[in-house]
């Protein structure tokens, strides 16, 4: 982590939309998108612990919650060739792709019959995509590579690994409830400045 002041100046500038925004999922979406951009555009601030594959399923790193639960940040990590099951989010998201790349196909469910798939979409480095309730929610998303580790960056309009989803079975429709959690008990400390603050003494 050479640069953690780039995702700290993140969460400011986040916490100050979701002040501004409100409920305005539109505005949110919009303006939050800008400035997840920004933020994957350098590949400096996100420490190594946080970034590590499991062989065996994706991970789920918690970087920051809001303190009132407005939003939470985390970063996915997949390993060669993993992908979720078919899922909701129940709130507003954003993805923004850092490394590798990810294949996202959507679906949308249809009254009992098997759930209507959209064709897969690849979201490669510097792209964010989005989703929520209102404007498409059921996803299913992989690594785009078989040979290689791919990472995202998501902001979720709230504690994301706490909220109550669903898990779908694509032939019939069927939904069964689940909540994720986190791949981590423990916090990346971005907020250590005391190095910074010490050097200011020094002079």
């Amino acid at each position: 982590m050479n640069n953690p002041a780039r995702f700290r100046s993140f969460v400011a500038d986040f916490t100050r939309l979701s002040a501004r925004a409100g409920e305005d999922e539109t505005l949110m979406l919009a303006d939050g998108s800008k400035l997840l951009a920004a933020l994957i555009s350098h590949d400096d601030w996100l420490p190594e612990a946080c970034a590590q594959p499991h062989p065996q399923y994706y991970q789920q790193f918690l970087l920051f919650c809001d303190s009132l639960e407005r939003f939470s940040v985390v970063s996915f990590v997949w390993g060669p060739g993993q992908k979720t099951p078919v899922h909701d989010h129940t709130v507003w998201g954003m993805v923004g792709m850092m490394r590798g790349a990810e294949l996202c196909r959507r679906f949308e469910l249809s009254a009992g019959q098997p759930m209507k798939a959209g064709a897969p979409q690849r979201l490669l480095p510097g792209q964010v995509d989005r989703v929520s309730p209102h404007i498409g929610d059921i996803h299913e998303v992989a690594n785009a590579y078989d040979d290689r580790v791919s990472l995202s960056i998501h902001v979720y309009g709230a504690n994301i690994g706490a909220v109550k989803r669903h898990v779908y079975d694509p032939e019939t429709g069927m939904e069964k409830p689940f909540v994720s959690g986190y791949s981590s008990t423990v916090l990346p400390n971005f907020w250590d400045r005391s190095a910074e603050v010490r050097a200011t003494l020094e002079k």
